[in-house]
This record gives C-alpha cells, structure tokens and sequence, in this order.
C-alpha cells in the first residue's frame, strides 16, 4: 500500500508539473547531472531486470525496480529536481520525468498490472499497456561521472540533515547558509540547500559542517542549541581519539607491521593522519563554543 501510494504520488507530482512524454529526449549533452544520473539508473535497471526475469529471478527483479522506484526515482531524483521546478528554468527535466516514469511503468506492468495501467494512461494518454512496447536499455545513457557526483550530494545531504537533527533544528525551519565546495558541487549548491531548507547568501558562520572536500557554514544565531553542538562535538571527538589510538598501536606492533600487507600499512597511515586532523579540528571548534 505505502509503496503504491509512493507511485501514484509522484505520478500526480509529475503531471502536476508538466512532465511529458511527448518528443525526443534533450541530447545528454544538455542535460544537468541529476537528469543524466536517474537516466543513467533508469537503464541499468532495466537490464539488470531483464536479466533477473530471463533467469526466473522475480524476487530480485522486483526488489531491484522497488528501490529504483523509490530511492532513487521518489526518495532522490524528485527532491533534487524541485528547484527546477520552482525557478521554472525545468524543460529538459520535465521531459526526463515523463520519460523515467513512461518506461519505469511498462517494466512494473506485469508485476503490478493495475495501477501502473491507471498511471501510464494517465500520464501518456496512449490506450493500454498491454500493448505497450517493453523497455529498452540505452548503453549511451550510462553515465558514471554524473553517479558519482549525485553520490557525493547524497553524502552531503544526509550529513547536512544529520547535523541539523543533532542541533534540534526543525525541518521546516529555514537556516542562512553557504556552500564552499569545488565547482561541480558548487553548481548544484541551489538544489541541495532546496532540500535542506537552507538560505544561500553571505552569513556571518555560527557553526560548519565538512564532508571531504566541501565545507557548508551556517549562521545559527538564535536557533543553535549550545549543549546539543557541544556533545555532538565531544562524541566525535571520543571517536576521532579512540580511532586515532587503535592506528597507533597498529603502527607500533612490530609483528603486525612486519607481516601487514604494504597497502594495509599505507592505509592505517593515512588513518592516523586523518584522525589527527580531526582531532584538531573538533577541539577548535569546542574552544569556539559559548561556555555553558
């Protein structure tokens, strides 16, 4: 039931918002990568799921479009894409939508009959599914450059969202914030802060988070939770140290050392280097907190 509700929901968002089926697709070339990622997806889907029911594998087909479906089409694509929507620059995007939710149906048809029957016509207007093409893979619409990306804005987000339950910030409750990142994150700065309900601009930073490469200050003042930050601070302090412990005693074991593969040693290294510099970084920032 929840699932098919998930389905009909994004089906009534689509139409809601102009997607079509109507005409080509946009050359790829066009395409932003979060469009390119969910038509990159979309195809080894269906290949993998070709493959499944060829081999009478229906429990891992059907697994396989269950998460398509909702992770990546519901949970990720459609999240991404509301900014699109909003500022209405969205052409290509409602075309993609259309497109993705067209072929996502015709591969759930026999496994789901009725509804995706409801949906599809709805959405494309054509008489009937069962007499629909099946899905094609499209190999050129593989793209693992543009996955690879979405996969760092999803490691993004879900820290981002992480960092504001640990302040007790409300989902609903916009904060100033600004995104310093390399440029291929930075140019999807807009889309994420619409998920996350940040206010992109110049702040003067209250608090940060850091994901690799990438730094997201935020101006709190008036909304931070002093004694939330500051345990959430020592816990990961507590972390950092016991993993910065555990890499020493490794480095100093002789034995260990003498039989640990080189890309081990390699490894635990940079281990201790990072946990290092986690060290200092977290202990700057507890000194910068308000006392309690």
């Amino acid at each position: 039931r929840n699932f098919a509700t998930k389905l009909w929901n994004a089906t009534r968002f689509a139409m809601m918002n102009g997607a079509t089926v109507e005409g080509a697709l946009p050359d790829l070339s066009t395409l932003n990568a979060i469009d390119r990622w969910i038509l990159s997806r979309l195809s080894e889907t269906i290949s993998e799921v070709d493959l499944l029911l060829e081999q009478y594998e229906f429990a891992r087909a059907c697994e396989l479009m269950y998460h398509f479906a909702w992770d990546d089409l519901c949970d990720w694509y459609l999240e991404l894409s509301k900014e699109s929507f909003a500022s209405g620059d969205c052409a290509d995007t409602k075309r993609v939508l259309g497109f993705v939710l067209d072929q996502l149906f015709r591969l759930m048809h026999p496994i789901m009959p009725f509804i995706t029957e409801t949906m599809w016509t709805a959405l494309t207007g054509a008489e009937s599914l069962v007499i629909a093409q099946w899905p094609i893979a499209h190999p050129d619409h593989i793209d693992k450059k543009a996955e690879k990306l979405i996969v760092e804005l999803q490691e993004i987000i879900t820290d981002v969202r992480r960092f504001r339950n640990d302040q007790g910030i409300k989902t609903s409750q916009k904060i100033p914030a600004r995104f310093i990142a390399p440029a291929n994150i930075q140019e999807y700065a807009g889309a994420m802060a619409f998920v996350l309900r940040l206010e992109l601009g110049e702040i003067t930073p209250s608090a940060h988070c850091e994901i690799g490469a990438v730094k997201i200050e935020f101006d709190l003042t008036g909304s931070i939770d002093v004694a939330a930050e500051r345990a959430r601070l020592e816990k990961d302090l507590a972390t950092a140290q016991k993993d910065k412990q555990t890499a020493e005693v490794k480095l100093n074991n002789q034995g260990f050392m003498a039989k640990a593969p080189d890309s081990v040693v390699v490894e635990i290294r940079e281990r201790l280097e990072k946990t290092t510099a986690d060290i200092q970084r977290i202990t700057a920032q507890l000194s910068q907190l308000p006392s309690p």
